[in-house]
């Protein structure tokens, strides 16, 4: 189905783009066809991502804009039409996530998480589709969330990002049901473990962690970037068109072996908790 015109005229606006699998999927969705308008709060990685598409053949365009801001996002909204004209899907990528003790979490901690990951997608969702049902016309929304929020089990150690990617997947499916009869789709997509350059060093503590979690996955296995990519394109494709409100997971099955992907983390010993607690006051987090 992967074939080079799959998305021939269509403009899709990522949020997160520049890096890990934000990127991933844009380069994918690019080399099918899309005109790809990125955004993230560091301009370095969106016009690298976007250097390598135009790279590549392909056409796109990024602004920086924070999530949390409603105005900057329905800002950034005007100017990816300006840019493309009408854009018809809207992935919300962006994201925020480390590992901590939730007894040791601050308020501003907690909140910084849930306002991209919640407040963001709720921003950029209901920014696009403003317009779109204003113009009466279709459109698709694709979430990311994980796979503690799409098993319904939650998981120690990441409490923000579980109660906000909770409520990004009760989002999904409630707009799913009242925005089907203006021809709006919204699809989830719940990776398990894939590495990235940036949010994977705050998720892995340490090496041996991360050859426990290797050696605990049932393909013995982490994600492969492009497996996520083709995922994502296959759910804002013409093909699925009848797809509304689902979550597909992604995780070669892991979720199925134990709920809560770190809870394991349960046998880390206090100076570990302590080495990695003092990196993120160190980084601001």
């Amino acid at each position: 189905m992967f074939q080079k015109d799959l998305f021939q005229g269509r403009a899709i606006f990522i949020t997160g783009g520049g890096t890990g699998l934000g990127r991933s999927m844009a380069l994918r969705l690019a080399e099918l066809g899309a005109r790809m308008f990125l955004i993230g709060r560091r301009e370095e990685p969106l016009r690298e991502t976007c250097e390598e598409i135009h790279r590549a053949g392909g056409a796109a365009a990024y602004a920086t804009c924070d999530v949390r801001d409603f105005a900057a996002v329905d800002a950034v909204a005007g100017k990816a039409e300006q840019q493309f004209g009408r854009i018809d899907s809207l992935i919300n990528n962006a994201a925020g996530n480390f590992i901590a003790r939730t007894e040791k979490l601050s308020p501003n901690a907690f909140n910084a998480v849930v306002s991209i990951v919640l407040n963001g997608t709720f921003h950029c969702t209901q920014a696009f589709a403003r317009r779109w049902i204003a113009a009466k016309e279709a459109g698709n929304v694709l979430n990311i969330v994980a796979t503690y929020a799409a098993a319904n089990c939650g998981s120690g150690f990441v409490v923000p990002s579980a109660c906000a990617k909770a409520g990004v997947l009760a989002m999904t499916r409630s707009l799913a049901v009242e925005w089907a009869p203006y021809r709006i789709r919204l699809n989830a997509i719940a990776p398990g473990p894939f590495p990235t350059e940036g949010a994977w060093s705050r998720l892995m503590p340490s090496e041996q962690f991360e050859q426990h979690a290797r050696d605990a996955h049932p393909m013995k296995r982490f994600g492969r970037h492009e497996e996520l990519a083709n995922l994502a394109a296959f759910l804002l494709s013409e093909q699925a068109e009848y797809i509304n409100g689902e979550c597909v997971v992604i995780d070669g099955g892991l979720w199925l072996r134990g709920a809560g992907e770190f809870n394991d983390l349960l046998g880390l010993p206090d100076g570990a908790w302590a080495a990695m607690e003092a990196a993120r006051v160190k980084k601001g987090g």
